[in-house]
């Protein structure tokens, strides 16, 4: 990636890679540690602390403390897995793996709710948070986002590359880990119908496909 230089918003020059978010952050915070402002030096460490190195998204360690935050609010939890990624890496090699990640991360991140958010669950999955959304406001964003991702120009960064994703969503109230594993069975039901669809429970609590168009 090319070096850039940055401006953060509490007005400190740095220079880091492009599109790294939690080095940018940990620059910021060791030069407000060298000038003992430690309250501004340890909030710029936690955000990168809670952010992925590869895609920026949020990482596990925010999303589990987030999901405990919310937990007895209305919220849709979307887990979401790019499709075939092994064979990605195995035909493009990993380093074209690598870009698709990165793609996929800020396909996912376009035009979320205000106050949702993704973050990266591990591997090729990642996982939308939408706050104060119901099953029907929250199937259309997944199906945005399952859309974007399958008519965006991937044969722009390798002629013959293909990438679509399968997601799981529910709006099921619970703990943390059981709003996950809920999404997750529905992410296995997305995948046994075929992959890049969405699977989401009905108002019987059955659970549906949305077939890719």
């Amino acid at each position: 990636m090319a070096e850039v230089k940055a401006v953060s918003k509490d007005g400190i020059a740095v220079h880091t890679e492009a599109g790294d978010l939690p080095a940018l952050h940990e620059t910021i915070a060791s030069l407000f540690a060298a000038q003992g402002n430690w309250e501004r030096a340890y909030q710029h460490l936690r955000s990168a602390l809670e952010r992925d190195s590869l895609t920026a998204s949020y990482n596990r360690r925010y999303l589990d403390r987030r999901l405990a935050q919310l937990a007895d609010g209305e919220v849709a939890v979307a887990m979401v897995d790019i499709d075939l990624f092994k064979d990605v890496n195995d035909t493009f090699g990993h380093l074209v793996g690598d870009r698709v990640l990165r793609s996929v991360a800020a396909l996912l991140k376009h035009e979320l709710p205000r106050g949702a958010f993704c973050a990266r669950y591990g591997g090729e999955e990642f996982v939308l948070v939408m706050p104060g959304l119901g099953v029907r406001e929250a199937l259309r964003v997944a199906e945005r986002t399952r859309l974007r991702v399958a008519r965006h120009a991937w044969q722009r960064l390798r002629s013959g590359l293909a990438v679509t994703v399968s997601i799981g969503l529910t709006t099921k109230p619970g703990r943390a880990e059981e709003r996950l594993l809920e999404a997750d069975a529905l992410l296995y039901t997305a995948k046994h119908a075929g992959r890049n669809v969405v699977a989401y429970p009905d108002s019987e609590n059955l659970r549906h496909i949305r077939h890719s168009g």
